[in-house]
């Protein structure tokens, strides 16, 4: 008996393709056990015959039963159906509100080839065939396949069959074919989902008839987003989870504001009746005031906020301008920083549970912009990933007026996802219930195996792209349908109240109730003297000007002694005798030990080092990325050694004696704008921390261009967000054609204004060194404000950039930097070059190879360049008497770099009589040359005019 039912288990514990191909093995082996391999011989062996109703099966066969088909060949089939349920019953289900889209009402049998024999006799067969685990109700073959379909074809439809893993598809089978799914919400609730309901609701409806005409960008359509994040804050809290990281676009922003981040009615409220240009307001601040501003703001839709949830559970809803989905690489960022502890010299300690990244989409951008799957793409990356992110695909079905037929190629918005082995969830958004399951399923999967999950929720748009805008000319079917479809708060009561979970005097309450909330809301915001409006916004732009003024004071880092950099230079030299480095890497490291000695240089990458190392001995973390950024794009840093054998990593820096702090450096993927908005979110969150960004070549930046004009230029102006990243952008011009010149240094320099930012050119390794410093001095503080550096290249290896040692220790940043081999004395200086970066140390260089007197002559270079050191300047400027011409020299076309932001302070600062003028490459419309000749020849045509030599130099 006992071998019996041993014999049953192992047949039984097979199902579908397995289970037709064991079959027909079987088949074979009972005509002729040497038709099959060995392996299946020892098998049926031990397993013995197929169960009784198996052979039942086929000995009705044999008999001459007109079936259409063989055993084996019929369970291929219906295990085909299953499949094909699980995997396509997504282009069946009842996903669309509107009824408009739906392809077909369910799965045909005959695309599936079965006869209607072949499904009669699926009666005969277990449903563990279909089913690994059937719910009890599953009496057979035929149950399991409807009750698949009922399952995949419904208001939630299911994508996964796209999963590399086979464990996670297994994951996904065992929670949605389970009895226990979709989870059947209690009865309060159900009535607490309904109350959500009529808040959201009622809110957009008093909004549309309070301030009739202004934009809001309405949620109404998508209204069951709000008490999915409710959910989804339920489910993160339960988890342990201490923080969510949440970005969005504008629409249903505002909704989202006042119910998932508590932003008060009255402020939201206040917000529209005080608009800029009210009549309400009656008078703008008069021009003194306006001056006194000092920062400009942002609309109500793009405002961040922030609120706790008890007492361990923050949720940041993070400020984003109008470039849809850019703000998805900054919450990345945001939320890796939350998750790690940085306190600690080595690496970063990372804690997955300890914040989640929640980010709402629209389904024309999610397809349409690329910044999506350059952010995706960090899903797996060691130094990007956070755990799984949880997408939300707010699905209108349109973009702006332009239909999908129009704005994609792919079926589904969601589909760019599935080629970063991401699955999907379709859901109705006029199923509230659906809704809330696929929320707790998003949840499971992100906390069971750290991945991304994208929820497709597919509704509608009640308005047009805002409320201004009438979309009846472009979509006249579509919004006949939209204006006779009740909001899904109406649907969900009729709906509960046909299954008694509550009557309309209950739901007449609800409404009451969240009317008089918002209407209660609306006098206190009235009660708001407009004067004292202006007031509030006087208060804020003094806030900007005492920061501003902070700026103007830079905290200077502490002086270090040779000894202590000697000690650092040897640590970072000391590596661990089981770690076998390169040759010819070792021999270049080994250098760095004689660049300390009273003769020595200090290049680029030891000062580098070393200013990191002070840093971290400040105990200021470090985090830093960028395309082959540990070994350097010019092979100067090598800041992570490889083991040539084992391939091993040592990271000299994480090992220092006295660190204090983190330190990681990471290659980023090929990405600029969603590796920049990453670092930049990093940065928001870890505001202690110096966080460097650094472009392979500083032309390369451009493709970051909305990041650093929509974040990092304007982010404090609009939304009062401090800064402290560093860009490295390398930037010189040295033969190498239009892609590798310039990181347009004019289009940073054009973007500065209110003490926004630090641009910086420096010319030696010791100002690269100080400039680090002072700029990690300022992290965690008002006076943080990003550093931009036009990095160099050749100078890398230069012996005139390189420094003394005593310049780490006894000097420290200079904004102007004069030539050492000019101006000693100063009156007899006619001509003043100024200048900026590589062309510097190209004059330094023709005037060493030229002996001449060149008294008449100084060089004095602007190592940063904003805020411009008018002070500075104008102070030097009094100790030339005889000065006659003050001259700025560029490699850059006349129309780029730094002579147009220059000219006017030169002006004003020239004395009577002084001549100013530049010499340049002519204006340009490309940066650069791409022949190497025509290069070298304006370079020493540029030299020549600026030192008054003639063509050849001579």
């Amino acid at each position: 008996m006992a071998g019996d039912i041993h014999r049953s288990h192992a047949w039984t514990s097979y199902s579908g393709y397995n289970l037709a191909y064991l079959l027909e093995q079987y088949e074979a082996y009972s005509e002729d056990p040497l038709q099959v391999e060995e392996e299946y011989r020892r098998w049926f062996e031990e397993a013995g015959p197929p169960p009784a109703e198996m052979q039942s099966e086929r000995a009705r066969e044999l008999q001459g039963n007109p079936l259409s088909t063989s055993y084996p060949e019929l369970v291929k089939k219906i295990a085909d159906q299953a499949e094909r349920t699980r995997s396509l019953g997504h282009l069946f289900a009842r996903l669309d509100p509107l009824g408009l889209n739906r392809q077909r009402n369910s799965l045909e049998d005959e695309e599936l080839e079965l006869e209607p024999s072949d499904l009669e006799m699926a009666k005969q067969l277990p449903a563990h065939y279909v089913l690994e685990q059937p719910p009890g109700s599953i009496q057979h073959a035929q149950d399991a396949l409807a009750y698949l379909r009922k399952v995949y074809t419904g208001t939630i439809a299911y994508e996964f069959a796209h999963i590399f893993a086979n464990r996670e598809r297994a994951w996904f089978r065992e929670q949605i074919e389970s009895e226990q799914w979709p989870p059947v919400l209690s009865t309060e609730e159900k009535k607490s989902l309904l109350e959500r309901l009529v808040q959201v609701h009622e809110l957009e409806d008093y909004l549309q008839h309070t301030f009739v005409g202004q934009k809001r960008f309405s949620i109404e359509g998508n209204d069951v987003l709000v008490p999915m994040l409710d959910e989804l804050i339920r489910c993160s809290q339960a988890e342990g989870t201490r923080k969510m990281l949440l970005g969005m676009a504008h629409r249903g922003r505002l909704n989202v504001l006042a119910h998932v981040l508590k932003k008060p009615y009255s402020t939201i409220f206040s917000e529209f009746y005080y608009a800029s240009g009210s009549s309400q307001l009656q008078a703008s601040p008069d021009e003194e005031e306006k001056k006194h501003l000092g920062w400009t703001g942002d609309v109500k839709y793009h405002l961040g906020a922030s609120c706790t949830y008890g007492d361990d559970f923050e949720i940041v809803l993070a400020n984003n301008p109008s470039h849809l989905e850019y703000v998805n690489p900054i919450v990345e960022g945001m939320t890796r920083a939350a998750q790690e502890r940085r306190d600690e010299a080595g690496m970063p300690k990372q804690k997955l549970n300890e914040a989640v990244t929640v980010i709402l989409h629209g389904d024309a951008a999610f397809i349409g912009e690329g910044i999506v799957p350059e952010t995706l793409n960090f899903n797996r990356l060691e130094g990007y990933r956070n755990g799984g992110t949880i997408h939300f695909i707010v699905n209108n079905g349109l973009g702006f007026t332009t239909q999908p037929i129009e704005a994609r190629s792919t079926h589904y918005a969601s589909d760019v996802a599935k080629g970063f082995d991401i699955p999907v969830l379709h859901v109705n958004a006029d199923d509230p219930e659906a809704c809330m399951a696929a929320v707790r399923l998003a949840c499971q999967y992100r906390n069971s195996f750290h991945k991304d999950i994208v929820i497709d929720l597919i509704g509608y748009r009640r308005h047009g792209h805002n409320e201004m805008d009438d979309p009846s000319a472009t979509q006249p079917r579509l919004y006949e349908k939209v204006n006779q479809h009740p909001p899904v708060s109406k649907r969900y009561a009729e709906w509960l109240s046909k299954q008694g979970v509550l009557d309309t005097s209950e739901v007449s309450g609800m409404r009451e109730q969240a009317q008089s909330s918002l209407k209660k809301a609306y006098e206190e915001m009235k009660e708001l003297d407009p004067s004292s409006w202006r007031e509030v916004l006087i208060e804020e732009g003094m806030s900007k000007l005492e920061s501003a003024s902070a700026f103007q004071e830079l905290k200077q880092p502490k002086k270090m002694s040779l000894e202590q950099l000697a000690q650092w230079n040897e640590e970072l030299l000391d590596i661990p005798d089981h770690i076998e480095v390169y040759p010819k890497l070792r021999k270049i490291l080994e250098r760095r030990r004689k660049m300390l000695e009273s003769d020595g240089k200090v290049d680029w990458g030891l000062a580098e080092a070393l200013a990191f190392a002070s840093i971290l001995s400040e105990g200021i973390p470090i985090r830093m990325s960028g395309q082959d950024s540990q070994r350097g794009t010019f092979a100067h840093r090598h800041a992570v050694l490889h083991d040539i054998q084992s391939r091993e990593q040592y990271v000299p820096l994480q090992h220092l004696s006295t660190a204090k702090a983190s330190f990681i450096l990471y290659n980023s993927p090929l990405s600029e704008a969603a590796v920049l908005g990453y670092e930049y979110g990093y940065q928001q969150i870890a505001s202690e921390a110096l966080v460097l960004w650094e472009a392979q070549f500083g032309d390369f930046g451009n493709a970051a261009q909305v990041i650093i004009d929509q974040f990092i230029s304007s982010g404090l102006a609009k939304w009062k967000q401090y800064s402290n990243i560093v860009l490295l952008l390398p930037h010189g011009y040295e033969g190498q054609g239009p892609e590798h010149s310039s990181a347009r240094l004019e289009r940073f320099l054009h973007m500065s204004a209110e003490g926004n930012w630090i641009v910086a050119n420096v010319s030696t390794s010791a100002q690269y060194f100080h400039l680090l410093r002072r700029q990690a001095e300022q992290s965690g503080t008002r006076r943080a404000r990003p550093l931009i550096v036009m990095s160099p290249k050749s100078l890398l290896r230069s012996r005139r950039a390189a420094a003394d040692p005593n310049e780490l220790i006894n000097s420290s940043f200079k904004k102007l930097y004069e030539d050492p081999l000019l101006g000693s004395d100063r009156e007899q200086v006619t001509r003043l070059i100024l200048c900026s970066g590589k062309v510097a140390v190209d004059l330094q260089e023709a005037i060493e190879e030229h002996e001449s007197d060149w008294s008449w002559l100084h060089i004095v270079r602007v190592e940063q360049l904003y805020p411009f050191p008018m002070a500075e300047l104008e102070e030097f400027l009094q100790e030339l008497p005889a000065l006659k011409e003050m001259v700025w020299v560029q490699e850059e076309p006349q129309n780029m770099g730094a002579w147009r932001f220059v000219q006017p302070h030169l002006n004003i600062l020239a004395p009577e009589d002084v001549k100013v003028q530049s010499i340049s490459r002519p204006p340009r419309s490309s940066t650069a040359s791409g022949y190497a000749a025509v290069h070298e020849n304006e370079q020493k045509q540029m030299i020549a005019d600026a030192l008054q030599l003639n063509r050849d130099g001579k």
